[in-house]
């Protein structure tokens, strides 16, 4: 299970982002490139589709895989009150020979995407990861040097942290608290309702880069 909320920015604002996560997180970004396959099953696999995501890190030395399925959302009244989606989410290391094992059982390649940017890792009350990305997609099958941004000039930020039935709320509240910190340059909500550019982003943007650092937790 984990906890999750999304929000866009404006690429000219990244570096003022990454000013406040570093000083929040007090220490050194992680690189991110990520080749993201989502394969969807075949008829043989059952009559409800399934999706499963295998995710290729590229910015290691050595390529690693990771298999990762995201499931349906927690329901409920209590639930559609919350500001944090909560979701089952189940992800595994796998070898590079995964890919073509998914596809012998049956799994299909929908589509692929290449993210670039960056993560912070903060180890507070509970492990909170932020991610800022621009989203490529690919023109030929698995040319990730030929890729295009999908929204030119906008990147995507995800904030999650694992969970489990006894801690999600926890988990939402320390959400909830640290996407404050980030509220003068975005607004961070459920996936899937954004709420666009925030319009006090470039004052914030122009604020931080001026001081040149941000607010240690």
């Amino acid at each position: 299970m984990e906890c999750v909320v999304e929000g866009i920015i404006e690429t000219q604002h990244v570096e003022a982002l990454e000013i406040l996560l570093h000083g929040l997180c007090g220490a050194p970004k992680e690189l991110l490139k990520i080749h993201e396959f989502c394969l969807r099953s075949g008829p043989n696999l059952g009559v409800v589709s399934s999706e499963l995501r295998i995710l290729c890190d590229l910015e290691q030395p050595k390529p690693t895989w990771t298999v990762r399925q995201v499931g349906g959302a927690m329901r409920g009244a209590g639930a559609e009150q919350l500001s944090v989606l909560v979701r089952s989410m189940l992800e595994s290391k796998i070898s590079k020979n995964g890919l073509r094992f998914f596809y012998i059982l049956g799994y299909k390649l929908d589509h692929e995407l290449l993210k670039v940017g960056f993560a912070f890792r903060f180890q507070k009350v509970v492990p909170i990861t932020v991610t800022v990305t621009s989203v490529h997609k690919m023109l030929k099958l698995h040319a990730t040097d030929e890729a295009v941004p999908v929204t030119p000039g906008i990147q995507l930020v995800e904030v999650t942290a694992p969970a489990s039935a006894d801690n999600y709320s926890e988990v939402v509240a320390a959400i909830s608290s640290f996407s404050e910190y980030l509220a003068p340059l975005l607004h961070l909500s459920k996936p899937g309702v954004s709420a666009g550019v925030v319009p006090t982003a470039a004052a914030a943007a122009a604020s931080l880069m001026s001081d040149g650092r941000g607010k240690t937790l």
